[in-house]
């Protein structure tokens, strides 16, 4: 009976879900926290209500150089990303340029999936949570 309690206990423990450190292993961008809330009423942020269709926020104070905001799907199904190139430390060349459904690095034309973050590189795109309120999105880190 011990047994099975120790094994029910690890498996537990093991299960739980940790916090995300993928954002905290890249050397390249530092780790900041803000938030951020996008009326998707607004005409300015129209092209949000329909997938496929990456806008570009440069707003001071929200991620290192903007942040990359992207429907992917269904009502609630949204991404954001850091919009500076993950394999570089940010400099005037290292944003993010948006080319259809990648984001392309401005010194070296790396291209990342703004579906999935991946562009076959040491660091994927740095990903910051997103929630739908009713229409209006709440991007943070």
């Amino acid at each position: 009976m011990k047994k099975y309690f120790l094994i029910m206990i690890l498996v537990l423990t093991l299960a739980c879900d940790k916090n995300n450190t993928i954002n905290n292993a890249n050397p390249y961008l530092i780790n900041n926290s803000f938030s951020i809330d996008i009326n998707l009423a607004l005409p300015s942020y129209n092209k949000l209500n329909y997938p496929g269709d990456p806008l570009l926020i440069m707003i001071p104070g929200v991620g290192i150089q903007g942040v990359i905001v992207m429907k992917t799907g269904g009502t609630n199904d949204y991404v954001a990303w850091e919009a500076s190139c993950p394999i570089q430390y940010p400099t005037s060349c290292s944003k993010l340029n948006i080319k259809g459904i990648n984001a392309q690095c401005g010194c070296d034309n790396s291209e990342f999936s703004l579906y999935t973050g991946d562009g076959r590189k040491q660091y994927p795109l740095k990903r910051y949570n997103v929630e739908n309120l009713n229409g209006i999105l709440r991007v943070y880190n």
